[in-house]
């Protein structure tokens, strides 16, 4: 099969607005599952509400659209129903540590066999740009025109407090790292986090001083630096940190393909 097989072309152009990184990620994703192996039938994309939400329905093969904030016990339904497949949940940092925060937290310290990527654009960027739980310190939002006066939440310190983890931050600058760390969170055994920053010019971008969604992906370029040692990442780094070593996380993902 060719990534495109995974994908409903039929439906292009997507709904997302010029520049949105969210298209980046689906197709990475699509291309996966080809290198990986996977089939339609063994394999079934979740998400819940919001912009990257939309992504399942892009995807030629089962999807399960969920409720505001839950995606992640829908998609812990179906893989113990089925632990034969292959679940990905593609959904925003919104749904995911926000309206979803509690399912975070329990879904990752049961660590059940499933990936979660996060689409991770620091706003509610479908409702108009409203300050989330992901909103860095002093920035401005339509919730916050005065600047954010919280710290965001700390996604790695959640994922990582668990003996058994994986996280992984990446960008959708540095393509081949985030195509990288989405495909050992898959090979993974068992719960894995890929946190990927992701513009929106259209609700975020723009009130931040962006004049276009490419100044704002060559921002990522100039703030993000790549973490190889599998050490606690910086907020300004990326990278995998696991309690897996590397080799064993490959003999792992080849048992399961």
């Amino acid at each position: 099969m060719s990534y495109k097989d995974f994908l409903k072309l039929e439906r292009f152009p997507t709904t997302w607005c010029p520049g949105c990184g969210i298209g980046l990620v689906m197709k990475a994703v699509a291309e996966l599952f080809e290198e990986l192996g996977f089939s339609r039938e063994d394999t079934i994309v979740v998400s819940g509400i919001g912009c990257s939400g939309r992504a399942a329905g892009y995807f030629s093969l089962d999807t399960a659209h969920g409720l505001h904030g839950r995606a992640l016990p829908l998609a812990e339904g179906i893989k113990r129903a089925n632990r034969k497949l292959n679940v990905v949940v593609i959904s925003g940092d919104g749904d995911l540590t926000g309206i979803g925060g509690n399912h975070l937290l329990h879904s990752s310290r049961r660590n059940i066999d499933l990936t979660v990527i996060c689409i991770n654009n620091e706003t509610y960027g479908m409702t108009g740009g409203q300050m989330a739980p992901t909103t860095k310190k002093g920035i401005k939002t339509l919730t916050s025109p005065l600047g954010n006066e919280d710290e965001p939440i700390n996604i790695q310190g959640i994922i990582t407090a668990h003996t058994n983890h994986f996280y992984a931050r990446c960008t959708i600058f540095h393509l081949d790292h985030m195509k990288n760390s989405i495909r050992k969170a898959i090979q993974h055994k068992g719960f894995s986090f890929v946190d990927t920053i992701c513009d929106c010019i259209t609700n975020y971008g723009k009130r931040q001083g962006f004049k276009t969604a490419y100044e704002m992906l060559m921002s990522y370029k100039d703030s993000y630096k790549i973490n190889s040692t599998g050490e606690r990442l910086a907020d300004n780094e990326i990278g995998i940190v696991t309690n897996k070593e590397p080799e064993q996380e490959i003999k792992d993902g080849n048992q399961q393909d």
